[in-house]
């Protein structure tokens, strides 16, 4: 049970952050000192790349929800089911990766990591669910 729950919660925390980061957005683009300098840079550099990690941030937010849910009401295996949470998790690594690189210069391997993490969580929980007996 704590496998799912943990996807559910971290999912709603991540959702709940990066909207606030959103909000941080619009302020740079509406409101902030210098907010044309900013609206020039729309599609390149610094100013693409925190829209990223905003956009996959919830993105991948949702799909820790999903996964923990799917964990919880199908009756997958144990095993499968706490491989797909833990690389669900690891897959928020992208969107936080993307935002060290803007914020601190960090090379993008998080983001790497985050991505394919993400996308074998799909591979994972999708293969335990073709094989699970829903039936029941």
């Amino acid at each position: 049970m704590i496998t799912g729950k943990a996807n559910i919660v971290t999912g709603l925390w991540f959702l709940a952050g990066f909207m606030l980061y959103g909000f941080f957005l619009i302020y740079l683009r509406d409101f902030a000192p210098g907010r044309e300098d900013w609206i020039a840079q729309y599609s390149t550099g610094v100013h693409f790349e925190s829209r990223l990690a905003h956009v996959h941030g919830n993105l991948f937010a949702l799909l820790n929800v999903l996964i923990g849910y799917l964990i919880l009401r199908l009756p997958i295996s144990a095993g499968q089911a706490k491989l797909a949470s833990w690389l669900g998790l690891a897959g928020m690594l992208m969107p936080v990766g993307i935002l060290a690189e803007v914020l601190f210069g960090v090379p993008p391997y998080l983001v790497i990591v985050g991505g394919v993490s993400i996308v074998a969580a799909m591979v994972v929980l999708g293969l335990a669910i073709w094989r699970a007996d829903l039936s029941k």
